[in-house]
């Protein structure tokens, strides 16, 4: 979803709220299909109603399904042999999540840009405190 999308549903909820069941096409290629429907992920967002504020997935742990779950998002495999190498050992269910503290502390404070709750902002023009 993009900004423009995220607040016009955040206006209508007028609270927090969870997005799930996200379609698989277009989340990253370690998020799990689900048993239920392969063409739904198990992935969440958690939303404020001004921005997202976390993000998780239960994540593959089955060797070949993650390697044709990249090949359908158009990567080479080759190139994430890194990542893929204990997988084919056996790697249990396991799942992650991340929060943007930043923006954890912009909605609790009802601050109006990022930068107040960052406590040195970075941009364009600025590199250095």
């Amino acid at each position: 979803l993009g900004t423009a999308s995220e607040r016009a549903i955040g206006e209508e909820m007028g609270t927090h709220y969870f997005i799930t069941e996200w379609p698989t096409a277009i989340r990253p290629y370690y998020a799990m299909p689900s048993a239920a429907d392969p063409s739904i992920c198990n992935a969440f967002d958690l939303m404020h109603p001004k921005m997202e504020l976390s993000s998780g997935a239960q994540r593959c742990h089955v060797y070949d399904q993650l390697v044709d779950q990249l090949r359908s998002k158009g990567l080479s495999p080759e190139g994430f042999e890194f990542y893929l190498k204990p997988f084919q050992y056996g790697m249990p269910p396991h799942a992650g999540w991340g929060l943007g503290a930043e923006r954890l502390v912009m909605t609790m404070c009802n601050l109006q840009n990022i930068r107040e709750a960052v406590l040195f902002p970075r941009d364009r023009h600025r590199v250095t405190p």
